[in-house]
């Protein structure tokens, strides 16, 4: 039964951010032909996010009290209307009115989904389940921007935003015949609030790294192709350097997960937080398409070690706390660091020069770590005594 309702979530995780995917390298085409100034460029992609990071805690909690299935489905129905405007959108004001929309869609699904299995999870199998999880986001990333660019060469911009449609609608009837209602298993203790469940320090911790790992991937991310390009690399080899990393992370979601549960998280969430951070800090130093993508590999190895973990610890701690307020709060953070990461790092390149992307990219990784340690209150003992296998959720 778990097993089955756990594919059922992998194929509505995998749906939205694949079809979010095929539209990522055609939007700034899309948008410069509707006039859009580099402002104007910005808010059309902010908005998403922000739409996103305002909602998701909102829903999520929600959840809690009436049930996951129901938002799901209302989620993915708005998903796949929304989709179909996308051609339709004949000025920048209305491109990002659906995208804001659609972002506000993307809020319903995925951290209820992701609430879902983690109230499907089994005791000590957190970072198994969720690493499955993870891997339907991360497989999406990668896959769907080779699909959007394909399809965007042969026939041209509105077949893109159809695929979009077909996902959502592939995965609504899959939910609406497949997947059973779903409310919280273990009622919360006391009532769920945002201010209750950010006052426990591993939710602190966990936001602070979700919130860096995003300003740290985000910032690269948008900056990479530049910084590529000047070393004279070419498009297609830049399009093979984004991709590769993250379909690396997502093949290896789930072995870390499973890894997770056997080992300390705590340890995993630091050495592959560390991993990508120095690997964020070479970049600079590289030269040719080798060796950056080679960077870029190890960085996804990195962050495929922490992930999973993060995720499993938000999963065990949000049981007791309010699974859905808790997976929204933690997405959340996420879409504050993507919002934030490509407005700080065109600030650093305009001031300071793109190579300083990275070094402060690095920079700022290396403090989130130190908060992280800090809020995790004593990382070290329970680092020691293995704390995060099967025993329960954080200390306060």
């Amino acid at each position: 039964m778990n097993s089955r309702i756990l594919f059922i979530l992998y194929v509505t995780v995998f749906s939205t951010i694949f079809g979010l995917g095929i539209i990522g390298p055609i939007m700034p085409i899309y948008a410069d032909s509707l006039g859009a100034t580099g402002v104007w460029l910005g808010i059309i992609f902010a908005s998403f996010s922000i739409s996103r990071g305002i909602l998701m805690p909102i829903i999520g909690k929600i959840s809690d009290e009436r049930g996951r299935r129901r938002f799901i489905l209302f989620g993915l129905v708005t998903y796949f209307a929304i989709s179909l405007l996308y051609p339709r959108a004949a000025s920048v004001y209305s491109l990002t009115a659906v995208r804001f929309f659609h972002g506000f869609a993307s809020a319903i699904v995925i951290p209820i989904a992701m609430a879902y299995a983690g109230e499907i999870s089994m005791g000590g199998k957190e970072g198994q389940t969720m690493g499955t999880i993870n891997q339907a986001m991360f497989l999406g990333m990668g896959c769907g921007p080779l699909l959007g660019g394909a399809l965007y060469d042969f026939f041209g911009f509105s077949v893109v935003f159809y695929p979009l449609s077909a996902l959502a609608a592939l995965a609504f009837f899959l939910v609406l015949f497949f997947l059973p209602e779903k409310k919280a298993l273990r009622k919360p203790k006391g009532s769920v609030s945002f201010k209750g469940i950010l006052k426990n320090n591993l939710i602190k911790g966990l936001m602070i790294f979700r919130i860096i790992n995003a300003l740290g991937r985000g910032g690269v991310m948008s900056f990479i192709p530049i910084f590529a390009s000047r070393s004279g690399i070419s498009v297609l080899q830049i399009g093979i350097m984004v991709s590769t990393p993250i379909l690396l992370m997502a093949l290896l979601q789930i072995p870390f997960g499973i890894l997770s549960d056997k080992s300390n998280k705590f340890f995993l969430i630091m050495s592959g937080s560390m991993i990508g951070t120095l690997s964020l800090v070479l970049i600079p130093l590289s030269n040719g398409f080798w060796q950056l993508t080679a960077l870029l590999v190890i960085m996804g190895l990195g962050a495929a070690i922490s992930m999973p973990a993060a995720t499993a610890l938000a999963v065990m701690a949000g049981k007791d706390l309010g699974l859905g307020a808790t997976m929204g709060l933690f997405n959340a953070a996420m879409s504050i660091g993507m919002i934030a990461a490509p407005l700080i790092s065109g600030l650093i390149m305009d001031t300071l020069g793109l190579n300083s992307i990275f070094y402060v990219a690095g920079g700022i990784s290396f403090v989130g770590l130190l908060f992280f340690m800090y809020y995790f209150k004593g990382g070290i003992t329970v680092f020691k005594k293995g704390w995060g296998r099967q025993e329960g959720p954080a200390p306060d």
